[in-house]
């Protein structure tokens, strides 16, 4: 479990994220179009775990924004932006923003994801939504870089995120 504040107050969330040298846990997530997706569709690839609560805050915004601008520059790279927001609001923040470099992907219909990758709420005022955090993986799905962020309000280390994915 993982201790994070939020305004001062510890929250805590139901797991730890995976160990870095470990093979990623799949998970099946709702596309834009309501289809699923799962890590297997990503094979092959290098793949960043952007994980917020909801792309209605600021900093969540911002971690879409600034991942969706690093994109543009990345080969063999998938960026998944993952929440528990309903598939239609994802899709309505990233075309009003004009953002097509990542891709939304949520939790709702089961929050397996956010068990499976310890990052569900389980207390708090936001119990139930994802806590922040990214994670990396190798194009054999390898985890090679994770973080949990401290602050509910603070954005994730995307250099550090980047340079391991550049490593890799």
């Amino acid at each position: 479990m993982a201790t994070v504040t939020l305004n001062g107050n510890e929250i805590h969330t139901s797991g730890n994220l995976p160990s870095l040298g470990s093979t990623a846990p799949d998970f099946q997530l709702v596309k834009s179009n309501l289809s699923t997706s799962n890590l297997g569709d990503y094979a092959g690839k290098k793949v960043v775990l952007n994980i917020f609560h909801s792309i209605d805050t600021g900093t969540c915004a911002a971690s879409v924004r600034q991942f969706n601008t690093e994109a543009a520059e990345l080969a063999n790279t998938a960026i998944l932006c993952i929440s528990r927001d309903l598939p239609f609001a994802l899709t309505r923040f990233c075309g009003a923003e004009g953002l097509d470099n990542v891709e939304t992907l949520s939790d709702f219909r089961d929050g397996n994801f956010g068990k499976a990758y310890g990052l569900e709420y389980i207390d708090g005022p936001i119990q139930g939504l994802l806590a922040r955090a990214i994670v990396v993986l190798d194009e054999n799905g390898k985890t090679i870089y994770t973080e949990q962020v401290a602050k509910v309000a603070e954005e994730p280390n995307y250099k550090a995120a980047l340079e391991a994915l550049m490593d890799a």
